[in-house]
C-alpha cells in the first residue's frame, strides 16, 4: 500500500491524518488527509485542481469523473487514500504537452458542445477514455459512450458530435477538416 501509517491527528475533527502519494497528470504530491477525505475533494481542495467538478456526490451525474489507470472513476465514490500510487488524470491533464487542447478538448470547441460547462470535465474525461477502447464510434456508439454523463443544457446532440469529431481528430490529426462537413460540401462544378 502507497498509504503510510496515520502520522497525526487532526486537532479539529480527532481523525488520524495519512501521507499518501498521489500521481496526478504525470506529477507527483504528498498530501496528509483523513483516511475517509473523498478522491473528488483531495483533488479541488488539497490539489487545487478545481477542474473536477462536484455535482450530485452520489455518482450518478459523472461531473466527477477522472481517469484512474486510463479508465473513468467517479471521483465523488473514491477515497483518496484508495488512488495511492496510481496514476490519475483530471480534465486538466487533458491537453497536449505543448498547451494545445486535447483532441476531445477540440471537439468540443469545435462542435460547441458546451453551454454552463459544469458537466464537461466528466464528458471530456468520459470520452477520453472511451476513444481509446473505440477509436471510430457510430452515433448511437458515441450515445452509449456518454451515457453515464448528465447535462441539463444541451440536449446531448453537440457532445454526440463531438465524440464523433474527437475520434476523427485522433485518427487524422488535428488540422484535418470535419468528415461531416466534407461530406456535405459541394462538388467541384456544383454550385453551391
Amino acid at each position: 500500500m502507497s498509504t503510510d501509517a496515520p502520522t497525526q491527528t487532526d486537532p479539529d475533527t480527532g481523525e488520524d491524518l495519512h501521507d499518501v502519494r498521489l500521481h496526478v497528470n504525470g506529477i507527483v504530491h504528498q498530501v496528509r488527509i483523513p483516511g475517509r477525505r473523498l478522491l473528488s475533494d483531495a483533488l479541488r481542495h488539497d490539489l487545487g485542481l478545481t477542474g473536477t467538478h462536484v455535482g450530485c456526490e452520489h455518482g450518478v451525474c459523472g461531473a466527477c469523473t477522472v481517469l484512474l489507470e486510463g479508465q473513468p472513476v467517479r471521483a465523488c465514490l473514491m477515497f483518496a487514500v484508495s488512488a495511492a500510487g496510481q496514476e490519475l488524470t483530471t480534465v486538466e491533464g487533458l491537453a497536449e504537452p505543448d498547451g494545445r487542447l486535447g483532441p476531445v478538448q477540440q471537439a468540443f470547441k469545435e462542435c460547441h458542445g458546451l453551454q454552463c460547462g459544469f458537466c464537461t470535465p466528466g464528458f471530456l474525461t468520459t470520452i477520453t477514455a472511451g476513444l481509446r477502447d473505440n477509436p471510430d464510434p457510430t452515433e448511437d456508439e458515441a450515445r452509449e459512450m456518454i451515457g453515464g454523463n448528465l447535462c441539463r443544457c444541451t440536449g446531448y446532440q453537440n457532445i454526440v458530435s463531438a465524440v464523433c469529431r474527437a475520434a476523427e481528430i485522433v485518427r487524422l490529426g488535428p488540422d484535418a477538416p470535419s468528415e461531416a462537413s466534407e461530406a456535405s460540401a459541394p462538388s467541384e462544378g456544383e454550385q453551391p
